[in-house]
């Protein structure tokens, strides 16, 4: 049912309210066909790998296009401090939701190194475990579990091309604080140059963390269906390349937003700064990531 246009009018004088939009709507469309086709390839679908890339195209496409109508939203005046503070508080919330999220995957690596493998192998008052369910396994790290799962496998060294995306990562969030820097001073150039450099390095961690997969499957045996440590390691490194991907792709939207004179000195940057957030977000979790999957 439509609303009046003066209801409208009154509700956006305290509170900014968009028109009804058939964009959520879309965007949900497009991320059933994404995470469907994704578990279809993942399960042998032949299928699977075109529906993949379709939902991915259909959410690149949505989220430009549902972006475009919130600049124009922001660009209109609509945005005041109300809203402003608002679109921070639930930026916050919405960081604190992955935090939880990702700690549940820290939490099941956690779980399964320190927990369940010795009691699988009977440390302490676990023997009737190892005695009668799993006789003669022993608790090591990386493991496939009992019985050898997916067979042997080898692991990803963490001083190659994990060290090169940590410090790509690393870099991208510095580029990221010169280009808001610079944006606030009004040197719009210097600004664009980092946010390009920003994206390059987002990029480049994508592109060698898609190089490591193919080594893990191709030559190393790695593979989701590796035990417990090939669960593990490709949850945690495929989640975090996931929201790389959606980083890069909103770093992406930034950039032109600022190549086509957007975010004036004097102007509330905070689409820009939530962005930023996000990013470093991503650092940090990389950097945990790193430490407790590669190296310990």
């Amino acid at each position: 049912m439509a609303s009046h246009p003066e209801a409208h009018t009154e509700r956006n004088a305290q509170y900014f309210v968009p028109e009804p939009s058939a964009w959520p709507f879309m965007m949900t469309i497009s991320l059933f066909v994404f995470v469907g086709s994704f578990s279809a390839w993942l399960n042998g679908a032949e299928w699977g790998q075109y529906g993949f890339a379709l939902g991915l195209a259909m959410i690149i496409a949505m989220s430009f296009v549902w972006f475009r109508g919130v600049v124009r939203e922001s660009l209109s005046g609509s945005y005041k401090q109300q809203e402003d503070m608002t679109f921070r508080w639930s930026m916050g919330w919405f960081i604190f939701s992955e935090v939880m999220f990702f700690g549940a995957f820290f939490g099941a690596l956690f779980y399964a190194r320190q927990l369940s493998l010795p009691w699988l192998s009977g440390d302490g008052s676990e023997f009737a475990t190892n005695e009668y369910l799993w006789k003669g396994f022993e608790a090591s790290w990386p493991s496939n579990g009992p019985g050898d799962v997916g067979g042997s496998f080898g692991t990803i060294p963490p001083w190659g091309v994990p060290f090169l995306n940590t410090v790509f990562l690393i870099i991208s969030g510095m580029t990221f604080e010169l280009a808001h820097h610079a944006l606030k001073e009004g040197k719009r150039a210097r600004a664009l140059i980092a946010m390009c450099a920003t994206v390059a390095l987002g990029s480049a961690f994508l592109y060698f963390q898609a190089e490591e997969y193919i080594e893990a499957y191709q030559h190393l045996n790695l593979t989701l269906g590796s035990g417990i440590y090939g669960s593990t390691f490709f949850l945690l490194t495929g989640f975090h390349g996931a929201h790389v991907t959606l980083g890069t792709l909103m770093i992406i939207i930034m950039t032109l937003r600022i190549a086509v004179g957007h975010f004036k000195p004097e102007d509330n940057h905070f689409g820009f700064e939530a962005v930023g957030w996000y990013w470093h977000f991503v650092d940090v979790v990389w950097i945990g990531l790193f430490i407790f999957v590669y190296i310990l």
